[in-house]
């Protein structure tokens, strides 16, 4: 019997895949979700929604995404081996589809990631626009809307006044411009999150006296995802 294929296969180094949305998109929002874990995941659960739902084999989105969660680039001839290599790297995975989820976009993913080498773990729901465009809209059911394709700065802090004007003036300091900024909270004087895209690096020195402050938990840098 013929082995199954798809456009996929017939593809060369620079086009990954028949449609950006289904490759490229994908592999980026991958890539955002492991920086945001902080590692290479062990274990992954992801569920494609809506148009993914249906084509995500076909497309080769399946690959994409596992290409994407072993750190490989969106223009990497081996993510046709994606399979291959998640079996080398020890990731195990299982994928899910929702074929009518009406509140969500058409090409949304939701990335269950967990590192037990680490003990950490992370969800991220992220969408592919087009044209390798994403938009990460939650983040472990805080709400964010952020692209991954500036310097990202991801703060978990107590919601405290003044928090927000602060962390702005730190990077001010470091001659830092900030693009777009999304704060999301679970309640007032409770646990907040923020979300801050910036046109420029972040000093490690910046970064490590925003960790020790007394009322955040927790920074995440991510220079870029490509």
């Amino acid at each position: 019997m013929a082995e199954k294929s798809s456009i996929f296969d017939m593809i060369g180094p620079v086009m990954i895949g028949p449609s950006s949305s289904h490759t490229a998109g994908v592999v980026r929002i991958a890539r955002a979700a492991i920086r945001i874990l902080g590692s290479v995941p062990t274990h992954a659960t992801i569920i494609f929604y809506n148009s993914f739902a249906r084509t995500y084999e076909g497309h080769g989105s399946d690959r994409a995404i596992i290409a994407g969660l072993l750190g490989m680039p969106t223009d990497d001839v081996r993510i046709r081996e994606a399979f291959d290599h998640a079996k080398e790297a020890g990731l195990q995975y299982t994928f899910q589809s929702v074929g009518n989820a009406s509140t969500m976009h058409p090409n949304t993913i939701k990335l269950q990631l967990r590192d037990e080498r680490a003990g950490t773990a992370v969800e991220v729901i992220g969408q592919s626009r087009g044209g390798g465009v994403i938009r990460i809209v939650e983040v472990d059911g805080f709400p964010a809307d952020f692209s991954a394709s500036l310097h990202t700065l991801i703060i978990d802090a107590d919601d405290v006044p003044g928090s927000i004007a602060f962390i702005a003036s730190v990077i001010a300091h470091d001659e830092c411009n900030i693009a777009t900024m999304f704060v999301s909270r679970k309640g007032k004087n409770d646990a907040a999150r923020q979300f801050i895209e910036i046109d420029s690096g972040l000093r490690d020195i910046t970064l490590e006296y925003l960790r020790q402050l007394r009322w955040v938990h927790r920074v995440t840098y991510i220079p870029t995802i490509d």
